[in-house]
């Protein structure tokens, strides 16, 4: 499939790319870094999060925050609930009680007695809110630039132009715009990655959720991939990522976050994994750092 107009084919020929593609721009959406904190405008909040599946209880009344600018660091052994109490931002899991709150603006059922000034539905809610799975979900019959203009067309209703001209620019972002051409097929497992992550930058989020989005990678595929959060952390983009690279979140959180059987057991801001004082946090990360 071809690209259609000549500035987006022109700007494929700029040295937006190393020639091993890996290089992302530092051109990101968001706030300066330095907004990052505890006391900045508060963009996620869950109350008392309940999610079942049947007769199980995955999730028993989790709180959590995410201000603008941060990045909040989810981890702790398969099974504990962090997958879950991240799609829950975004409604992929509806929870069976608490609140959930983008914005200022209520999509769960909420917390009893406690007064909703404005309700949104599902479509409101993933409009400011990006999300980046473990697997890839590209279109396999699109190439990288028509994979991310589709979502552009189908969601913020724009023209074919606007949207791949708006493609073009988001696969710069992530340091592929020179394979803006190429089918997902034609593509390593980290390259297809950056294009989801993209893909959901093109819609100017308001918050990026990953769920352990380097976990379907070879090993040597997964540096590239932590390079371009890297550069999104670094732009101030508000960030809540599941992860199992604790060296990464280590680096990267600026407030961390670890679960275990459906619970937060432990949580603190940068220094925590130096500082963090529950003995089933400090078993758990000596076991895998």
């Amino acid at each position: 499939m071809k690209v259609h107009h000549a500035d987006i084919t022109t700007a494929m020929r700029t040295p937006a790319d190393s020639p091993s593609g890996q290089e992302p721009s530092s051109e990101v959406n968001g706030a300066s870094s330095g907004d990052a904190g505890r006391e900045s405008r508060l963009v996620v909040e869950l109350k008392g999060i309940r999610k079942s599946f049947g007769s199980v209880e995955v999730l028993h009344g989790v709180d959590l925050e995410v201000h603008a600018g941060e990045h909040v660091v989810i981890f702790g052994p398969s099974g504990s609930g962090k997958s879950t109490l991240l799609r829950t931002i975004n409604l992929l899991e509806e929870p069976n009680a608490g609140s959930v709150r983008v914005l200022g603006v209520e999509y769960g059922p909420g917390v009893p007695g406690e007064r909703v000034e404005k309700r949104g539905g599902p479509l409101q809610l993933r409009r400011h809110v990006g999300m980046v799975f473990q697997q890839f979900n590209l279109f396999p019959h699109l190439s990288a630039l028509h994979n991310i203009a589709l979502a552009l067309r189908s969601v913020r209703g724009l023209g074919r132009r606007a949207a791949e001209e708006k493609a073009a620019h988001s696969l710069r972002q992530v340091g592929l715009l020179r394979f803006a051409a190429h089918y997902p097929g034609e593509l390593s497992g980290g390259q297809q990655q950056r294009v989801a992550i993209a893909r959901a930058l093109s819609l100017d989020p308001e918050v990026m959720l990953f769920d352990e989005p380097t976990s379907a990678l070879d090993p040597e595929l997964v540096g590239e991939v932590l390079a371009v959060m890297r550069v999104l952390a670094e732009s101030g983009m508000t960030m809540v990522i599941v992860t199992h690279e604790l060296n990464f979140a280590r680096e990267i959180g600026d407030f961390n976050v670890f679960m275990d059987e459906g619970l937060v057991v432990e949580s603190g801001p940068r220094g925590f994994f130096e500082s963090c004082s529950n003995a089933r946090t400090r078993q758990f990360m000596e076991a895998v750092l």
